[in-house]
């Protein structure tokens, strides 16, 4: 991705954010200069992947596979001093554009519709070799338990939420026609580099090409304090 693509859907979902109320904490704006000033105060956030998370899975096109995203909070599994056993992030997902097949082998978490559009989800269960299953998905949506086909795609509309079970395969999207949905996270401790399985090999951190300087870094690219 190019960095003023990069630069570009952030300022564009800040204002999607504010459209909706949705409040982000101060360090969101804290520029690369603001970064290469910040102390050891700060390591929470580096050490955790706290912020900006923009990603085109490796497709070369984000707005037809990618997804913004910002950790609000995560805790750290390498660190036993961090005992914070949660995650929260919020997400904007375009009309038709997909996440990938993926699921997650520790962390369970509810998907939140949190307004605009809707939110479709596809599922299938994982076989014992990490392919799509023919069993039938059991689901949870905001207490209620049924069952569906394998394949089966559920629709979040504002204000329902969803339990993603561990290895649950979802890929979702926001519906054709209904607007672009905002999406919450409520998880488990994230960490991306170990607990994503993909069905398909996916780059889940952009390879960034700077041609202009940054607004905002993202979460993997904070320097360390000085």
């Amino acid at each position: 991705m190019k960095r003023s693509e990069i630069n570009a859907i952030i300022e564009n979902g800040i204002a999607f954010l504010n459209k909706h109320q949705f409040k982000l904490p101060p360090f969101a704006y804290f520029t690369p200069k603001d970064w290469a000033e910040k102390s050891h105060e700060y390591d929470e956030i580096r050490n955790n992947l706290l912020g900006w998370d923009i990603t085109d899975f490796g497709s070369g096109d984000f707005h037809k596979v990618g997804l913004f995203l910002f950790t609000l909070r995560n805790g750290n599994l390498k660190n036993p001093a961090d005992k914070k056993p949660y995650a929260e992030k919020i997400m904007i997902v375009e009309e038709g554009q997909v996440t990938p097949y993926h699921f997650h082998w520790h962390k369970m978490e509810d998907i939140i519709n949190r307004g605009g559009g809707n939110l479709l989800v596809k599922v299938y269960n994982a076989t014992e070799d990490d392919e799509f299953s023919k069993d039938d998905v059991e689901i949870q949506i905001d207490g209620r338990h049924y069952t569906v086909p394998a394949g089966a795609i559920i629709r979040l509309t504002p204000g329902e939420s969803m339990t993603m079970t561990t290895r649950l395969y979802h890929s979702f999207w926001a519906e054709e026609g209904c607007g672009t949905a905002l999406i919450g996270e409520v998880s488990q401790v994230n960490d991306d580099s170990t607990d994503n399985r993909f069905y398909k090999p996916t780059g889940r951190f952009p390879d960034i090409e700077e041609d202009e300087p940054a607004k905002y870094l993202l979460g993997n690219e904070y320097p360390k304090a000085k």
